[in-house]
């Protein structure tokens, strides 16, 4: 569901009880859950090394408890697949596992991130519609010694990104290939953007160089849903629909542009011969591929069971004192017939792809080393491995 300010829960509007937990905090809250002010992190962009496996054990972190726990920004199905990962490498590595949805609710997730950081877990990954909201709260969780792992915002003791110009540029190519090979290089284009999020804004950079470098190409919607949800995508293209009815190319996340063609087919402004393509890998994006005849033609992977899965085995090995990198590269593959049925192997089950280097190096790519003695420089800067 759409992030709505007005909706209410116990009474109170969302709004107001974000407000009223942000003075809590202000006043003295921290001191009920036992949080101290602690090291800024490394908050200057920095290029760290790779990461070395055989580095040096340290303590593992005291007083902490062996739980992971998860605050999911909402159920679309790329979070989804980080709780399957999760929950996986928790059961193989014998901690507890906690998920918690905070459904867009910036109020809500701060209110989980507290209750983690209240109970000592000894591991945490979040998501937040609202970054900038809920990062003190990571803040506090990393100085009482806890792993904390994020996709793409800091902070955190292992920053997950993907190089973003480069997951934008591999789709843009794909379009562009599509619009030349089918279309006569011609196509009206809506890119249904993330741009909100400045952490996301190059993989549409990218698609914009591409795009714009095709003469017979016209962007005629640049736009980013709000909520970066189906309906979301779904809303914004109708609104689309009504002053541009021809649109031939849709990108974007999956989510939005399965949105998006749901919107189509509403319409009934839906052809074989249009391009749409997402971010993600989402299992609904994967079901329209393998029907041959959908619009929908791509979808970047960003293999987020794989991933998860290894942000919960890194948690592990924290809490036994072990070094973990400081960020890892989810590195993009286009999904074709050809690995399709590997791919999905690797989702359902991620324990033998993280066990198997090889395997796990084509999508996965790590840097830096931190540990709990070395914990006060966390990632506090927009990290990503690309220059541009």
């Amino acid at each position: 569901m759409p992030f709505d300010r007005k909706k209410t829960e116990g009474g109170w509007p969302t709004a107001l009880r974000f407000l009223l937990l942000l003075v809590t905090l202000t006043l003295g809250g921290l001191d009920r859950v036992g949080a101290q002010e602690g090291a800024p992190g490394i908050t200057q962009r920095t290029v760290f090394p790779a990461f070395d496996p055989n580095a040096p054990a340290c303590s593992p972190p005291p007083g902490l408890n062996k739980v992971l726990g998860y605050v999911q920004e909402n159920d679309r199905d790329f979070l989804q697949g980080v709780d399957h990962g999760l929950a996986m490498a928790a059961r193989d590595r014998g901690l507890e596992y906690r998920r918690v949805l905070a459904q867009n609710d910036v109020a809500k997730a701060v209110e989980q991130i507290q209750s983690f950081l209240a109970g000592k877990v000894g591991g945490l990954v979040a998501t937040s519609s609202d970054p900038a909201a809920v990062s003190h709260s990571l803040q506090q969780t990393i100085w009482s010694g806890a792993f904390v792992g994020t996709i793409v915002p800091p902070p955190a003791t292992l920053l997950l990104n993907a190089p973003q110009y480069a997951t934008g540029k591999v789709l843009a190519d794909a379009a562009i290939a599509h619009i030349n090979a089918r279309l006569g290089g011609k196509a009206n284009v809506v890119l249904l953007t993330q741009d909100t999020m400045e952490f996301l804004a190059p993989r549409f950079e990218a698609m914009r160089d591409g795009l714009n470098a095709i003469p017979g190409v016209t962007i005629v919607a640049d736009i980013a849903p709000r909520p970066v949800t189906k309906e979301g995508g779904f809303e914004t293209m109708k609104t689309i629909l009504l002053a541009n009815p021809r649109v031939d190319v849709v990108l974007g996340g999956d989510a939005v542009v399965l949105g998006a063609l749901q919107a189509l087919r509403a319409a009934g402004k839906d052809r074989p011969d249009q391009f749409l393509g997402g971010i993600d890998g989402e299992p609904e994006a994967v079901a329209e591929i393998k029907k041959g005849d959908s619009p929908y033609k791509a979808s970047i992977s960003l293999s987020s069971p794989v991933f998860g899965y290894a942000m919960g085995q890194f948690a592990a090995d924290w809490l036994e004192g072990k070094s973990v990198p400081q960020a890892m590269d989810i590195l993009p593959i286009a999904l074709t017939s050809s690995n399709m049925a590997q791919y999905e192997a690797d989702l359902a089950n991620p324990a033998p792809v993280f066990a198997d280097p090889v395997r796990r190096n084509t999508y996965l790519k790590m840097y830096g080393n931190i540990c709990y003695d070395t914990r006060d420089r966390y990632v506090n800067f927009p990290w990503s491995s690309e220059q541009k």
